[in-house]
């Protein structure tokens, strides 16, 4: 009489190794997928900002176009202007000149009100006494070896 063994389960049927994957398994899961998603994201946000930055420029474009016509129409207005001022009863030279020193005086404030800002610059303090700050404190406690 031979005694029967019970069946030895074999390591493919063990729920340990079937049912649930290893930790190993598990982070490099969660490693690729999370790359997949980063890169995913990164595409997504490219081709958002390459719509954005294609509108911004041809904005920026129309903008810069509004300018230099605006700068050429000046021209003509100021003309006028000396025109107007020579039908008013001004000598034609008169008019011109009332204009352009007009024009001088216009510049001449406009020069005093932008030394006023650039006068008004300064450096971003806090934020040079923070980073100072920060340099220090890790050069204190960074690891020496």
């Amino acid at each position: 009489m031979t005694a029967s063994q019970p069946p030895q389960p074999s390591a493919a049927a063990s729920p340990a190794n079937s049912a649930e994957p290893s930790l190993g398994q598990l982070v490099a899961q969660a490693s690729e997928q999370l790359s997949t998603l980063v890169r995913s994201e990164l595409e997504l946000a490219k081709l958002e900002l390459r719509s954005s930055v294609k509108n911004a420029g041809v904005g920026v474009g129309m903008f810069a176009a509004a300018g230099v016509v605006l700068v050429f129409s000046l021209t003509f207005g100021f003309f006028a202007l000396a025109e107007g001022l020579a039908a008013a009863g001004l000598y034609r030279w008169l008019a011109f000149l009332v204009v352009f020193g007009f024009l001088l005086v216009l510049v001449g404030l406009l020069v005093v009100v932008g030394v006023r800002k650039v006068k008004r610059i300064r450096a971003p303090e806090r934020t040079i006494s923070t980073s100072k700050e920060t340099v220090a404190y890790l050069r204190e406690h960074a690891p020496h070896g």
